[in-house]
Formats: C-alpha cells, structure tokens, sequence
C-alpha cells in the first residue's frame, strides 16, 4: 500500500484535498445540529425535570441575567431606573427575545432587588436554546445593557447564551497548538519540508474528522463538546503519528536507502505500529459506551472517527507526500553529509544512548525515583471531588464571573444555584415551612401551581459547589420530603449536577476495568508476553492518578489558578474522568507500542533481555520524548479555549502526556523490565497456541534468506573470524549468534580464547549477527553470503550500544 501510494502520489493527494473541500462544503451548506442531550435515568433530578416538562412545556428558552450594582444611593432611585429601564424595553423589543422581567414591573419585581437596595437583576428569556441564539443577537444584549453603565453605575451579564460571545475566537487554541508543535518539529528535523508533513498530515486528519462530525449531528445527537474534543485528540495522535513514520523514513534514506524503498519500510514498520496504536486508542475511547451516559455517545463518535481518518491519513496520505519531497524530507546539511560521506552507521548515540545505559546500570535507584516522583503527585488525588464548574469558575475579569459574583453579594451564595422541589402531590404549604426550617436553607417560596404541579424555589444558603448544598440535597430527599408525606423530587442544575457525579462515581471502576482488560488483550496478543501488557496496565492506573492528582492541586485546590489565569477553583467536572481516562488510557498504550515493538524486535532477533531493553530505550526514547513535547504543547494551547471543561481536559492530559513519557516511559518501564528480565517475554505455552497472531513488527517474507531447508550434507558455508575490544585484545566466551532476518535464531556459538568463532549458514543471502561479551558491549550486523565461507571480524567497544534494526 505505501509503495502504491508513493508511485501514484498526486492521485492520492487530488482524493484527499477533494475529500477535505468536499467534506468542508457539504458541512458548511448543512450548517451544525449539534444536541446537548443530557438524561439521568433514574434519578431523582430526572424524575423532577419530567415533571417540570409536563407542567411548564414553553419554558424550553434559555433564560440570562442583566445584574447591576450602584455604588451610592439605591437601584430604585430615578436616575438610576431612567438609564436601566430604556435599555431592557429596548432589549425586549429585539427579535428572538421572548420576555424580560425586571424589579421595576410592580409588587412581584420587589423580589429582584437586594435587601440593601444597592443591587438588583433581570431575567431575559430567549426563544431558543443557549447554543441556538444567534451570537449577533447575543452581542447586541450585552452591548444594550452595558450601554446604560455610568459612574457609580456598573451592569455585567450572565448565562449560558452571555457565555458564548465572550470565548476566544473558534480556533485560537488550535492554531497556537499548531504554532508549538511546528517550533518542535523543526527543532528535531532541522528540515521546514519535514516539518510541515506531520502538521499538514494532522490537518487533514482533523479536517475531514470534524466536517464529518459535523454532518453526522444531523443524524444522531453528538454534544458541542464532542468537536472540541476531537480537535484535541486528533492534533495530538495525527501529528505523533507522522512524526514515528517520517523519524523512521528519515532514518532509512540516511542508512542508503532509495526513499521509495525507504518510505515503503517506515511504513511496514512505523506504520503497522501506527495502526495498531489508532486501534487502541478508540477502543480506550469507546470504553466510554460502558458508563451509559448516553450524551457521550456523540463524544465516541466524533473522537473515534477523528482518530481513524488521522491514522488513515498517516498510512497513506504521508507516503505521497514523502514521494513530492523524496530526499528533501532530510536537512541541506544532512544531504551533503550523505553525498560526501556515505550512508550512516546506525548507532543510537548521546544523551539517549547514556541515559539508556544508566537505566540498566541503576534499574533499582531510578525505579524508585521515579515511584516517588509519581506517588507524592498523586497524593491530592486523595481528596477528589467531582462536581459540576459554573460561571463562578469563570476568570474574574469577565462579565459572566462578575455578574456571578454581583448576585451572590446581593442575593446570597445560593442564589445562583436554586433548587427546584417540584411537588406532584401532598401538602405544599406544609413542605415549604418544613423546607425553610431545615438547616442549610436560605429561602423558599412556591411558585404558582401548573397542571397539577408546584414548583417550591429553594435557595440554600451555600454556594452551588459547596459540599454543604451538596449535604442540603441528600436532607431533602432523605428526611424533609418522606417526613412531609409529599410526592416531590429534587431537581435544578445543582442537583443534576450532584446526581450526575454520583452516577459517573459508581461506574468508574467498570470504565477503567473494561478499557485497562482491552488493552491487556491487546498487548498480549501483539506482543505474545503476560508481563508486559501488566506493566502497561499497572503504569497506566500511576499515570492516572498522578495526573488528577495534578488536576486536584490546580483546579480544586487552587494551586497556580490566577498564575494560569484559569478562573476560581471548585470541583473538578463530573465527565472529566470519564473522558479523560478514556484519551490517557489510549496515548499511554501508544507510547507502550512504541518503546516496546522495538524492544521485542530486538528481543526476537537476540534474544538478550537487557540488550533488547537497552536499544528498545535508546532508539526509542528521544523520538517519544520529541511526540510528548507535541502534544503537551497542543493540549496546554486549550487552556485559551475559553471552555472549563477543554481547560481542565487539557492541563489534565498535558500533564499526563508529560508524567507519561518522560518518567514511565523514559524510567520506571525500562527499569522495571531490567530488573524482571526474561520473564517479561514469559507466555504459557498452552495460552500461545491459542491466541491468535498479530504482528505490530513485520512478517519474514515467505522466500527470505536464511529461511530455507538445510541441504543434505551439512550446511551451505561458514561465517567466521575473530572478536577483538576496540584495542585489539582478543575477547573469549562472547555469545555469537546468526539470525535469520525475521529474527529465528540459526545458529550460536561461543568465542575461544583468542577470541575465534566459526557459525554454520544454511544458505546462501542476507544474515543478522549478533555479538554480545558482558562489559565489552554487543553489536548487530548484517552479513551477506554468497557461494563461500565469509570471514568477519568482529570489534566490541565498551558500554556500546549499537543496534540494527
């Protein structure tokens, strides 16, 4: 498929500017229909909505707020209602605005004004829902209301439809991350041609996944969040994924390889594992199915396909591009090296190479480092709360936070979380004085009766996320309501938002328990071990915890808020871990593929457990390092999105990217598998027989040398010669071993005293030997038999690394 790709590369790339524009057109003509259908079944909160929807059914607009605070006087002064009230006849009068009610309308607006007279409110009711009132509409609200401000007279505005036109422009976050990620990947490939193919690559990835989503909410309910989120995996995983195939081809042409032939094996290699990571990262996102909140369907759907067309476009939309650039894809300064000096030895080097062997010198002092590092980060995890953000979470200089703020002076903290006892039969009056008995309670009032329903409007007397509102709630259902003999639920967004917690609190542990079972599955099939998908799993619960731990310490605890500028702490958001676990359970498995299809690539070809752990690492290590580095930068560029939700997910995953790779993946698992050794490759061979083959590496070819029959008469020819130090002493006792290129051991052998060796070839072609004598080192190398013996000498540098793939 790469080979066609890269020969038939304008084909390939006409299909997918077409399917971009195409998708693009179709989705902007269609417009969006995205639904946040929100359901609790069988909840209490729920059963109360059901009740309100059948008594009140025209209440469906979403309903803002205009607050406004004199400094001196009273809001019932006439120099104050004679700027205020023009402004909202004059909003009432805007197309789309269907009622306002203010504190200047008689006895009933009375209600509206603060005790002290200093701050007082008007409810506008839209015609529409929040995220269907045009945003023109919107702005002329606002700037109406804001109009009437003077000195000593301040109006702010709050709500969900008031929310919207004060987010970032759409896109600021994407592009930003853009931005990051791009000064990465020139700083790794030193090349502007090799920087733009992932960041092009991700772009249609992304592209045509959310034109899809868009026209995909015509057919089924898919949440506004679900875009958002979509954008955030699918920058992060499409520009990963071209990074490993492009490091990889880059590798082959610098090694001599033709770039076609080069591209062709990034992507029998790289891309396999590419394929294989995309998989696990759906099905991690698809574990979200198991909790049955129905509203992340949509979530699944529009990640899910993100993910897919990302790893599509990398597997072949990358090969067409690699065949336009063909060696462009290296440096000037890398193409003249390799016209002057000839194709590279391949030989991991540096600071990757050093840290790769200190690891396997102190398995044991950096395992325990980094355990420490990753428990003392997830301490705060400890004292999770889950709830729901509001606009009190909002950053203070915007209107949405300052008017939060202005009703909670005015009208105390509960204000702005109301409760609704919406009561379908019994004794109302009786309920609201045992109602306004009950501790906890600010006020309450019943609303007048609708087809058999009263609503009572109880106002607590903490603030929505409070875990006394939180206790007030449980009193009502528990003891206030039975006590009274009444039939009555309780419901409002505070209360949805407890009950919703308390839902996704009591699913977690089968969430995390289905997606962390299909991983293991997974790995276990891949990677044909029991010990490494245990290890994967095991590290992927520390990555989780130190993560939220993280998440607790910024948002809930308050730590670096105002540094970050991140609003007012709270609860972290009741879907976040959900969602969250799903997107770090599924890039933490990336990485795993990653670090250990090149681990078990060098463990089928020598079958050296510290040597394979040691390469895997050092090959490895910089380029998942690099990919991490991406998309911390890609998920931090989320905290300018405006949205809570996007703000949390993304310093959440940032820091679990970050946890992830540069202390699991660089330090605790390659420590951790020195310290287990062979057993990290143990299958019980009943349970190998029975599962079924899946090769993240590449298969042998059915006519690859080394794997015919031996001939009758001993073996074809001999490879022999001597093994030396870099100072030219014989080294006795080096394990010497001829492998097939697949990997299948053929022969092994022991070098003498002065060093000699002499290792059968069963036919002519192309052979891996391996050499490998304790402290002096090991080191691979192809070599190629014709008709006759073939002399090979074979010199050891000490605390090499020095690997063939």
């Amino acid at each position: 498929m790469a080979r066609w790709c890269y020969r038939h590369r304008l084909v390939v790339l006409l299909v997918w500017v077409g399917a971009l524009f195409g998708l693009g057109f179709s989705a902007s003509t269609a417009g969006t229909d995205y639904a946040n259908v929100f359901s609790l079944p069988n909840t209490d909160s729920k059963r109360a909505y059901d009740l309100m929807e059948k008594a009140f059914p025209d209440s469906a607009g979403d309903t803002d707020t205009v607050v406004w605070k004199v400094d001196q006087g009273s809001v019932r002064d006439a120099s104050v209602r004679s700027r205020i009230q023009p402004a909202l006849e004059k909003i009432a009068a805007m197309k789309g605005v269907g009622d306002v009610t203010g504190p200047y309308a008689g006895a009933p607006g009375a209600r509206q004004i603060s005790r002290d007279g200093r701050i007082a409110y008007a409810q506008i009711t839209f015609t529409e829902r929040s995220n269907a009132v045009p945003k023109e509409l919107v702005q002329d609200v606002v700037d109406t209301a804001q109009g009437a401000e003077r000195g000593g007279l301040r109006v702010e505005l709050g709500g969900q439809a008031i929310q919207r036109v004060q987010e970032p422009p759409t896109g600021l976050a994407e592009m930003v991350g853009i931005v990051a990620a791009a000064l990465v990947l020139f700083l790794a490939f030193g090349s502007l041609f090799a920087m733009l193919l992932p960041i092009g690559v991700a772009v249609f990835g992304v592209g045509t996944g959310l034109f899809s989503t868009q026209l995909l909410s015509h057919a089924t309910d898919i949440p506004d969040l679900a875009p958002l989120l979509a954008t955030l995996i699918g920058l992060g995983v499409g520009i990963d994924y071209a990074l490993f195939i492009v490091t990889r081809h880059r590798r082959g042409i610098l090694k001599g390889m033709a770039p076609e032939d080069s591209a062709a094996t990034a992507l029998d290699t790289s891309g396999r594992a590419v394929l294989f990571a995309g998989g696990t990262v759906c099905i991690a996102l698809a574990g979200m199915l198991v909790t049955n909140l129905r509203f992340l369907d949509g979530v699944v759907i529009g990640t899910s396909l993100t993910v897919v067309l990302s790893v599509l476009a990398a597997t072949t939309l990358l090969p067409a591009l690699l065949g336009f650039l063909g060696p462009r894809v290296l440096s000037r300064r890398q193409r003249r090296k390799l016209a002057a000096e000839g194709p590279e030895r391949e030989r991991a080097s540096g600071l990757a190479a050093r840290w790769s062997g200190t690891v396997q010198r102190r398995p044991r002092t950096i395992a325990a480092l980094a355990l420490v590092v990753m428990a003392v980060l997830a301490l705060p995890v400890l004292s999770l709360r889950l709830g729901a953000t509001d606009q009190g979470n909002d950053e203070a200089s915007t209107t949405t936070r300052k008017a939060y703020d202005l009703l909670a002076e005015g009208f105390g903290p509960g204000f702005n979380g109301p409760l609704q006892v919406v009561v379908s039969d019994g004794d109302t009056t009786a309920l609201v004085k045992d109602i306004q008995a009950t501790r906890g309670v600010a006020q309450a009032a019943a609303l007048p009766p609708a087809r058999g329903v009263t609503v009572i409007q109880v106002v607590p007397a903490t603030s929505p996320q409070s875990k006394q509102t939180d206790e007030l709630i449980d009193t009502l259902r528990d003891h206030v309501i039975p006590d009274a003999g009444a039939q009555a639920h309780v419901g409002g967004v505070t209360a949805v938002s407890k009950d919703f917690a308390t839902v996704t609190g009591d699913r977690l542990p089968l969430f995390i328990a289905t997606i962390i079972g299909l991983g293991f599955l997974l790995l276990l099939i891949a990677f044909r071990s029991v010990v490494v998908p245990l290890t994967a799993a095991v590290m992927n619960l520390i990555a989780a915890a130190a993560s939220f731990g993280v998440l607790v310490a910024i948002f809930q605890w308050g730590v670096g808020l105002d540094l970050l500028g991140l609003g007012k702490e709270g609860p972290i958001n009741a879907f976040l871990p959900v969602i969250m676990l799903s997107l770090l359970f599924g890039l933490s498995m990336d990485y795993q593929v990653f670090l250990v299809s090149r681990m078990h690539e060098e463990w089928v070809h020598t079958k050296d457990n510290a040597r394979a752990v040691r390469v895997g690492l050092a090959e490895t290590s910089r380029v998942i390092n690099s990919a991490a580095l991406i998309m911390v930068c890609v998920f931090l560029a989320f905290v300018l999105s405006g949205d809570s939700g996007a703000q949390m997910a993304g310093v959440g995953l940032a820091a679990a990217v970050a946890l992830d790779a540069f202390v699991l993946r660089t330090a605790l698992v390659p420590a951790a598998m020195h310290l287990l050794g062979g057993a990290n490759w143990w299958l019980p061979g009943w349970l190998d027989k029975r599962l079924p083959h899946l090769a993240v590496e590449p298969a042998e070819e059915a006519g690859e040398a080394g794997e015919s029959v031996e001939q009758e008469g001993g073996p074809a020819s001999v490879v022999h010669g001597f093994v030396r130090s870099a100072d030219g002493e014989p080294v006795g006792n080096a394990a010497v071993t001829l492998l097939s290129k697949g990997g299948r051991r053929l022969d092994r052998v022991t070098s003498l005293a002065d060093g000699s060796y002499i290792v059968s070839v069963p036919a002519p072609g192309s052979y891996l030997l391996a050499v490998t004598a304790g402290s002096h080192g090991s080191k691979a190398r192809q070599v190629t038999v014709a008709d006759g013996p073939v002399v090979y000498d074979v010199e050891l540098a000490e605390g090499e690394v020095d690997a063939v793939n």
